[in-house]
């Protein structure tokens, strides 16, 4: 067992987890608080997050639904939902996610399931800490095609080729919005009104918008 803690968040790594023992920890903890439940072939990290993760989270969450918004595109937000596939033994509650494609097919449902719902087309992932589980072989496995990573102040765009991820400069979600843009973006609310910052964040995300 490896347990690291932070002034920021804590987790503790245990492996040798059986699928079951997983099931039952997220069971019994159900759905409180920040604490979230990665699980990876027998590897379970279980992660309590503090403000400091929550507030990039729902910052690039809000960065999100601005750019769709202006760009008047569907979407559904889905959160951190749980998500798992016992075939691939793995399991993950994403920061945030979001349905960009086809989000008529999840909306108004009350759960999700992997085995008869489509993965996220978008996970937002926060690693503030540099001590986390690798979560990128999870969300390949699952099908997700792309990552937005926040670590050591930077946003990093992340894109699903064959079975594992390449960085880009650029979304395929969102052709045009590049991760330097983000990360200024994301560098920005440390310093502006959040109002100030939304206004700025909608301009930005109308003048990419494609041509209707």
């Amino acid at each position: 067992m490896t347990a690291v803690q932070t002034a920021l968040e804590q987790q503790v790594i245990l492996y040798d987890v059986s699928w079951d023992a997983y099931r039952r920890f997220n069971e019994e903890h159900g759905p409180q608080g920040s604490t979230r439940f990665t699980y990876n072939e027998g590897t379970l990290q279980i992660m309590v997050r503090g403000y400091e993760h929550e507030r990039l989270n729902r910052l690039i969450a809000s960065l999100v639904e601005a750019i769709a918004e202006e760009w008047g595109n569907d979407f559904e937000n889905a959160g951190s939902n749980t998500f798992q596939r016992e075939d691939l033994q793995k399991g993950f509650e994403p920061d945030s996610c979001f349905y960009l494609h086809q989000p008529a097919a999840i909306r108004g449902k009350k759960r999700l399931s992997l085995t008869v719902d489509p993965p996220p087309d978008l996970v937002i992932e926060i690693d503030i800490t540099n001590y986390t589980l690798n979560k990128l072989p999870i969300f390949a496995a699952v099908g997700v095609p792309e990552v937005w990573r926040y670590e050591t102040d930077t946003l990093k765009i992340y894109q699903l080729t064959a079975e594992h991820y390449e960085e880009a400069a650029e979304s395929a979600a969102f052709p045009g919005v590049r991760a330097t843009d983000l990360t200024a973006h994301i560098a920005a609310s440390q310093t502006l009104k959040r109002t100030e910052w939304l206004r700025q964040v909608r301009a930005w995300a109308r003048a990419l918008a494609p041509q209707q």
